[in-house]
């Protein structure tokens, strides 16, 4: 047997092993948009985005300028620049995993605009009904100066923002924390905070799952139980109950 028809034999062979799918098949197709908080940048959630992309899934994580617009027009912007690299011929699914303000954006956007592709959502330490930080601080002129137009947006009245927001669709799963990263804020907020936000008010009605742990405003985000929640949440819909400290009745 010649060097060629052994070539041949082996080319053949080749072409009729059947085909290797890679190791993140389930999530092949599937987007994340990944939403900073204010005042941060895309490496905040710099973590997330790896244990996004080690789990195949295509991530969108890029920095907005949070202090420099109101709440109405960071959504619209950030948000459709995701999309816009999340729709991809491929792409089934468009999942969100955001921080803080990130959240809001989320909701938001979703109260005039259809994402037809829309998967889960999981938002961290989310101000959803407002922070009394905000309230503390609205009137402080270093606090507008350093937190800009969305940072007024974020009090607890109920005619602030997010309190006026309607409930939203999708499946949401929230994580808050209870150990405060900001011990000089936490006096001014009723019942078990991170620092900014309580954990009360993280919550939405229309919430899916919900999961308390022992992690602060600021750092929750690089918290690698929280990033392991985030991608139970994103693959079930539900956070892994024995490391759950709440669940929704």
């Amino acid at each position: 047997m010649n060097v060629p028809r052994i070539a041949v034999i082996i080319f053949w062979l080749v072409l009729c092993l059947p085909q290797v799918q890679p190791a993140y098949g389930q999530t092949d197709g599937e987007c994340v948009i990944v939403l900073h908080g204010m005042g941060r940048t895309r490496l905040s959630m710099g973590l997330i985005e790896d244990a996004l992309t080690a789990q195949g899934y295509r991530v969108w994580n890029a920095s907005y300028p949070s202090r420099s617009a109101p709440i109405e027009t960071l959504a619209v912007e950030a948000i459709n620049k995701g999309l816009a690299f999340c729709r991809h011929p491929r792409n089934r699914k468009i999942h969100f995993v955001t921080h803080s303000l990130g959240g809001i954006l989320v909701r938001y956007f979703l109260q005039d605009h259809n994402i037809s592709e829309l998967g889960r959502i999981v938002m961290l330490s989310p101000p959803n009904h407002g922070s009394e930080v905000v309230d503390a601080l609205h009137d402080n002129f270093f606090y507008q100066t350093a937190m800009g137009p969305a940072g007024q947006q974020l009090g607890t009245d109920e005619h602030s923002l997010p309190n006026e927001l309607q409930p939203i669709p999708g499946e949401i799963g929230i994580i808050a924390g209870n150990s405060t990263s900001d011990p000089w804020f936490s006096p001014i907020i009723p019942g078990d905070d991170d620092g900014k936000v309580s954990v009360e008010r993280a919550k939405l009605d229309e919430m899916h799952d919900f999961l308390v742990v022992g992690n602060g405003h600021t750092f929750i985000m690089r918290d690698a139980t929280v990033i392991r929640q985030i991608l139970h949440f994103l693959k079930s819909g539900l956070f892994d109950w024995p490391m759950k400290a709440e669940k929704i009745q």
